[in-house]
């Protein structure tokens, strides 16, 4: 069955993805983020030419409009309200760990504030069947112990990840109270062709290439599960039509790679050097040694798993950077911060 789905945060790398996901399942998609859509580059959904074998998302059932939520709350739900839709997924937040620190109250006006104004308003119409939140593990802080499950404690560390855990509570609240359908998704760390140059697999990659080192904080010693892009948001479409509301749910590979580790496969990909790709340098404040999400829930009910092995993944990734290198080297490589 076709359904009107509603994408805030379509510009990130995730919504993007997701869009693409639903596009190709056929679904009616409305798309919102701060700012105008960036160069197709880092847009699954243009692309001209379907990757791996995956289909070409149908982009005649994809309509476009630059939404502020921090500012433009008004026009979110005058579009909401024209569209209509039975599924909301949220992926808009203020994402960047570290930089939290630095400008902390932007990160909760973004992550709480705004998300609590819009929640009120959303729990209003009956129109809505599901709301997908897509959260992060950060909530937890470090899983020292090893595998946790979703009803784990949260104890984050960071002000992004306090401001995370603050609307994940709210929300359960919301559920609680108002029988708000909401579903909560935590997911490892994304990666694929089109990510934000900053982040740590296409800006290794892009440091391989071009011989031009980047940091490697604290020497990368912390462990990360890497999940494939597209297993992750054929999962979340999945749960967005089909999971029950007030569900939490992890998308996690079961293997462990420290970044350091991590960083030596793509150098070996890459034909590169190693001590010629990174430099060493402090740990960032309120690192999290390990992110372990036990993902048989999703498993087991949905018959979910994995397709993309990491190596497979990081071939695609490495193609993506060879085949628009010329253009990415134009574009910064550093997060921009934006209030």
């Amino acid at each position: 069955m076709n359904m009107k789905i509603l994408v805030i945060g379509s510009n990130s790398f995730s919504g993007s993805n997701f869009v693409a996901e639903a596009l190709r399942a056929a679904h009616q998609v409305w798309g919102v983020s701060r700012s105008e859509e960036p160069d197709s580059v880092f847009l699954p959904y243009r692309w001209p030419e379907a990757t791996s074998g995956v289909p070409l998302a149908k982009t005649e059932n994809f309509a476009f409009q630059a939404i502020d939520l921090n500012n433009q709350l008004a026009a979110l739900l005058e579009l909401v309200d024209h569209v209509q839709p039975a599924i909301i997924v949220n992926f808009a937040a203020q994402g960047m760990v570290a930089e939290s620190w630095l400008n902390p109250t932007h990160w909760y006006q973004t992550n709480v504030v705004s998300q609590v104004a819009l929640h009120d308003e959303l729990r209003r119409r009956p129109f809505l069947q599901k709301y997908l939140h897509v959260t992060t593990p950060e909530v937890y802080g470090s899983t020292d112990e090893g595998w946790i499950r979703e009803n784990n404690n949260f104890s984050p560390s960071t002000p992004y990840a306090v401001s995370r855990a603050a609307c994940d509570l709210h929300l359960h609240s919301f559920h609680k109270a108002y029988d708000f359908p909401v579903v909560f998704t935590r997911a490892a760390n994304v990666y694929g062709p089109g990510q934000q140059l900053y982040r740590i697999i296409p800006r290794a990659m892009l440091s391989a290439r071009t011989g031009i080192p980047m940091q490697l904080h604290g020497g990368g010693y912390s462990e990360r599960c890497f999940i494939h892009i597209r297993d992750a948001m054929q999962a979340t479409l999945r749960l967005a039509l089909e999971a029950d509301p007030g569900s939490v749910w992890h998308l996690s590979t079961r293997e462990p790679i420290s970044i350091r580790a991590l960083v030596e496969q793509i150098c070996e990909l890459c034909g590169a050097k190693f001590s010629a790709v990174v430099e060493d340098s402090g740990e960032r404040l309120g690192k999290d040694q390990s992110y372990l999400l036990d993902s048989t829930a999703v498993r087991g009910t949905f018959g979910w798993s994995e397709q993309v092995s990491l190596k497979e993944g990081l071939k695609e990734t490495l193609a993506w950077v060879d085949d628009h290198l010329d253009q990415l080297q134009t574009i910064s490589w550093n997060y921009q911060h934006k209030a």
